[in-house]
């Protein structure tokens, strides 16, 4: 591949690297930590080996006992190193060969591969500075727990993987089931060779090739590149270098297997979080969310609380002044309930609604999880859990809130109509009217009774004034009274109906604030984790 196919090739890797963090990143918290943790690890191990040479490629050998794994390793290297360490003390650690020794030194030290050795050119594989490591490795089912470990290790970080299998145990279920299958994704960087070639006749060759193959076919490997060899003979060998030889000219090796890492690790995420998107929060949703609580938070007792209250202020204020008085031995229903008072504030105020029993409890806990499982269809198992668990945090917040939203709302207790100040003033000219009727009259009778002259009193059709006085100032306060009781049921209808939008505008922003907006930012997440996900998987 060009120099600039590497350039973009790396980019779109680190961009595919960097949505699969978001991706962990949103989901801490709602997947399960095991799951995190494994990305993060592929993220980590991505990261490093990136800041390591790029000119070098890993090409690691892997093996069961007896399959001639290392006298393959030795064959391919043009070398006798993999017989050496059998004379080692202990056969458990990794070995590289090198071609290309500048730069290898702290890739190596990643791998932890402590046995190096520089190779000299080998034809058909590598000259002295091809940057070829080649890495013989312990056999993977080997009794010895550290060597199974080395080998688990290593195949997550070579990059390309080179299993030797031989005629005889070449579908044993250890290498196929804990090992290939679980690599189905590393097709690309993956290449089997069956050795021992030399056992076997050409027709048994055949069949064990073709069955190789469907094996592999069966572990996702389908179109992994096959190739049959002899490590004793040097049949294939050579077929091997070139293959090796043009994996590593083209450079392609370390990205690809970084990119089929991120791309394993964005399938298994996916798996854990599930597919699908949440419904989302829709306007009815909300509207009879906000219906339910203001119903629970005896908003109505408050909007009768206003309706009555109105009322009976302007009975005082328009009601005939002789009787009106009686209504100061009638409490207020709002300031019964600590309500449309002017001498508090309004932050730290509270009413004295009743507190929420256990009917209303009941209500708000259901128009909460009704709300949630609505704004959460559709959601995988573990994102819904989470937009649930969101709801009911601010659920246990609401009680108090609400309290405090309608204890703070604005009931225009305090507003007066100008019609009350008419009707006050007329009711007030009517009482001096006929109370100065009957000052009139009483001082009319009082001479009367004392033998004095009464003088002449003026007459309208046959009325004397104080008379007339007396009863009109009667008449129109009784009319007065009358018609303000019913002008003031019209308006306490229209206060209540103000200060019913009022509450449950309170009410809404209180829900919006404690319910639907931690609902939102758990939607929002579960659509940036999708997306996130999206852009890390293989298109």
């Amino acid at each position: 591949m060009s120099r600039h196919g590497l350039v973009r090739e790396s980019s779109l890797l680190q961009r595919r690297l960097e949505s699969l963090n978001a991706a962990r990143e949103l989901a801490e918290g709602v997947l399960p930590d095991p799951d995190l943790q494994s990305v993060y690890e592929v993220l980590e191990r991505a990261t490093s080996r990136r800041s390591l040479s790029a000119d070098h490629t890993v090409v690691g050998f892997f093996g069961a006992t007896g399959s001639g794994k290392s006298s393959l390793f030795n064959a391919v290297s043009d070398s006798s190193l993999a017989t050496a360490t059998a004379r080692r003390p202990t056969t458990s650690a990794p070995l590289a060969g090198i071609w290309g020794e500048e730069g290898s030194g702290p890739l190596l030290d990643w791998l932890d591969v402590k046995e190096r050795h520089t190779l000299p050119p080998v034809p058909g594989l590598a000259e002295e500075n091809t940057g070829l490591v080649l890495l013989d490795l312990p056999d993977f089912d080997s009794t010895r727990v550290e060597n199974r470990e080395i080998v688990q290790r290593m195949v997550g970080m070579v990059d390309v993987l080179v299993w030797v299998l031989d005629p005889q145990k070449y579908a044993d279920a250890t290498v196929h089931h804990d090992f290939l299958r679980p690599m189905a994704s590393h097709g690309a960087v993956t290449l089997v060779v069956l050795n021992q070639m030399d056992k076997l006749n050409t027709a048994d060759a055949a069949a064990v090739m073709q069955s190789l193959e469907g094996i592999l076919a069966g572990d996702g490997l389908g179109k992994v590149r096959v190739l049959g060899a002899s490590a004793l003979t040097g049949d294939g060998v050579q077929s091997l270098r070139a293959v090796i030889r043009k994996v590593v000219v083209q450079r392609e090796a370390t990205t690809e297997r970084l990119a089929a890492d991120v791309a394993k690790a964005a399938v298994e995420l996916a798996k854990a979080s599930g597919e699908g998107e949440a419904r989302g929060v829709k306007g009815g949703t909300k509207a009879r969310l906000a219906s339910e609580l203001s119903t629970a938070a005896n908003v109505p007792v408050v909007v009768d609380a206003v309706h009555r209250s109105f009322k009976r202020e302007s009975a005082k204020r328009t009601g005939w002044p002789v009787t009106r008085w009686l209504l100061r031995f009638r409490p207020d229903p709002l300031r019964r309930l600590n309500l449309g008072r002017d001498d508090t504030r309004p932050e730290l105020n509270r009413t004295s609604l009743p507190p929420a029993g256990a009917p209303e409890r009941a209500r708000t806990d259901a128009a909460v999880r009704d709300f949630a499982d609505d704004a959460s269809a559709g959601a995988p198992g573990p994102w819904r859990a989470a937009i649930r668990s969101a709801a009911r945090d601010g659920r246990e917040e609401l009680p108090d809130a609400l309290d405090q939203a309608i204890a703070g709302t604005d009931l225009l207790a305090g507003k007066r109509p100008l019609w009350w100040l008419l009707f006050n003033t007329l009711q007030w000219i009517a009482l001096v009217l006929a109370a100065g009727g009957l000052g009139w009259l009483g001082v009319l009778a009082a001479l009367g009774y004392f033998q004095m002259p009464v003088p002449e009193v003026p007459r309208t059709e046959g009325w004397p004034w104080p008379t007339l006085m007396v009863a009109g100032g009667v008449v129109l306060g009784i009319a007065l009274a009358i018609t303000g009781r019913i002008l003031g049921g019209w308006a306490a209808r229209a206060r209540a109906s103000r200060a019913a939008k009022r509450l449950k505008a309170a009410v809404a922003a209180v829900a919006e604030q404690r319910i639907v907006e931690p609902v939102e930012v758990e939607i929002t997440r579960l659509k940036a984790f999708n997306a996130a996900l999206k852009a890390a998987r293989p298109g």
